[in-house]
């Protein structure tokens, strides 16, 4: 029986790797045709990696290595995966374009489409929830997991940081800044948070399977089919190198520490803020139910995030347009007034006497603000009755001003009014993010991940190491900062001070 089962297990094996085959050469060739070898690249790329971290999952006995081979082969999956939806939407949209045969079937030409921005995530904080026991009085069985988030926007996909968590945390850290650079204001960020047991001290993060064998038996047949899916992985958890995976992407069979989809969040232009806010958290079910607390990758997860999500449109941050205007002189006569270099970028018309002081950074000679509360109107020349300028009017409190600016020529003065309409629009898409400029972090550089601490809680290393007649180690320092997104490269992870 037994070899009877390995037989069909490696049929249906080959079965997916001959579907996988077929479904990528299907997306390679779509790839072709649609003339994106950046998209086709960037999916190769994350093939290969794929391949790689099986391999390393197969071979590797330490636990942060086989912890990290499993993050990158499900980080590889989410992107490739993620890459796929991309090019089949292309596909549509190309075919949709070519049968279009009249003008109007394909929606008006001069549809105007707003600019793009960076969209940045930082200070992501998870809270937890305890029970009392286990937080104040430090009882129960040490229950510890290896998580992490992973971020996606349209086909970009990015990942934090793995974090060790047990119940010495009241939060989930993840301090890094995410930066996506093509996102637009219809824009829809996806948080999901992975988790993988390492319950027992064993090298492979996965229960064991006697102990699951033993809950279905105990439990009753129902119960103990759904403990032992969320166990081992079911159809509903995320494709990694656990579970059933996607049709299209099908999951490898390697032996290895598997992590689950524990929450997500879905977040968009409405909850930008240039500050610190909290969102709701939505807690992943496996079917009708969320993880039972028995699972060794389960958190008591409070149900909301904190982060401080920050856009930055293009129309904000570098300028839309820039060129020389004559300022008309206010008054009956309406002479024209000296040749400025101006430039419109974010909320301001920044004019200057010469390009070189734009360059240099230095104070515009004059600054006529551009907000959604501004108006612009063609404004003609003096007996010729062509528009060659525009007139911008603001109000300053209870009065209005007006400034008119006139260009060089009909086709400049066009340029100008384009570029003002276009700007009015972006700001419009933007809405909150046009009020003033948000700070956008910079992230560091990713650097190789720290090794996992010893198996069991600190607080039991520090009486250990008073039961040896070791000198007391200084106050601990969380585990969530002996996997920081900056570790010290080659040096300790916790060093006790040295002898007097």
């Amino acid at each position: 029986m037994e070899v009877a089962g390995r037989g069909q297990r490696l049929q249906m094996q080959e079965k997916l790797r001959i579907l996988e085959d077929l479904n990528m050469l299907y997306i390679r060739q779509i790839a072709i045709s649609l003339q994106d070898t950046e998209i086709q690249r960037k999916m190769e790329r994350e093939l290969r990696l794929r391949e790689g971290a099986c391999k390393l999952l197969a071979a590797c006995s330490r636990r942060e290595q086989a912890l990290e081979a499993a993050k990158s082969l499900l980080v590889c999956n989410s992107r490739v995966l993620a890459y796929m939806a991309e090019l089949q939407r292309r596909k549509e949209a190309q075919v949709l374009r070519r049968t279009a045969r009249r003008p109007s079937d394909a929606g008006p030409t001069d549809e105007r489409l707003p600019c793009r921005g960076t969209v940045c995530v930082s200070d992501l904080r998870i809270p937890l929830m305890w029970k009392d026991t286990e937080y104040f009085r430090n009882k129960g069985e040490l229950h510890r997991c290896a998580v992490f988030c992973l971020l996606q926007l349209g086909a970009e996909i990015h990942d934090t940081p793995m974090v060790l968590v047990d119940r010495t945390l009241t939060d989930i850290c993840f301090e890094s800044a995410v930066l996506f650079s093509e996102a637009g204001p219809d824009f829809e960020l996806k948080v999901e948070l992975y988790s993988a047991g390492l319950a027992g001290g064993a090298a492979q993060g996965s229960t064991p399977r006697k102990l699951a064998t033993r809950l279905s038996t105990s439990l009753g047949r129902s119960a103990g089919k759904r403990v032992r899916a969320a166990m081992d992985g079911g159809p509903g958890s995320p494709p990694g190198n656990g579970g059933a995976g996607p049709l299209l992407l099908p999951a490898p069979s390697v032996p290895g520490p598997k992590f689950h989809l524990l929450a997500h969040a879905v977040l968009s232009l409405a909850e930008v803020q240039d500050g610190f806010r909290t969102h709701d958290l939505a807690i992943a079910s496996n079917g009708e139910r969320p993880p039972p607390e028995e699972s060794s990758f389960w958190l008591p997860l409070y149900g909301s995030m904190c982060c401080r999500l920050a856009a930055q449109p293009r129309c904000m941050a570098a300028p839309a347009t820039s060129g020389f205007l004559r300022l008309q002189q206010p008054g009956p006569e309406a002479r024209s007034g000296a040749r400025l270099y101006c430039v419109l970028r974010g909320t301001d018309l920044l004019c200057y006497h010469d390009p070189g002081e734009a360059e240099a950074g230095l104070e515009p000679a004059l600054t006529i603000a551009v907000n959604k509360e501004t108006r612009i109107r063609a404004a003609e020349r003096e007996g010729h009755g062509q528009p060659h300028g525009m007139a911008v009017t603001n109000r300053y409190g209870g009065e209005e001003v007006t400034h008119t600016l006139l260009a060089e020529s009909r086709a400049e003065a066009q340029r100008w009014m384009e570029a003002f309409w276009q700007h009015f629009y972006d700001m419009s898409q933007w809405k909150q993010c046009c009020d003033e400029l948000m700070r956008i972090e910079v992230p560091p550089p990713r650097r190789p991940p720290a090794m996992l601490p010893r198996q069991g809680s600190l607080y039991h290393e520090m009486g250990e190491c008073r039961g040896r007649g070791a000198l007391p180690l200084p106050l601990p320092l969380p585990p969530s900062s002996l996997l920081s997104a900056n570790p010290l490269p080659g040096g300790p992870v916790l060093a006790a001070p040295a002898p007097p």
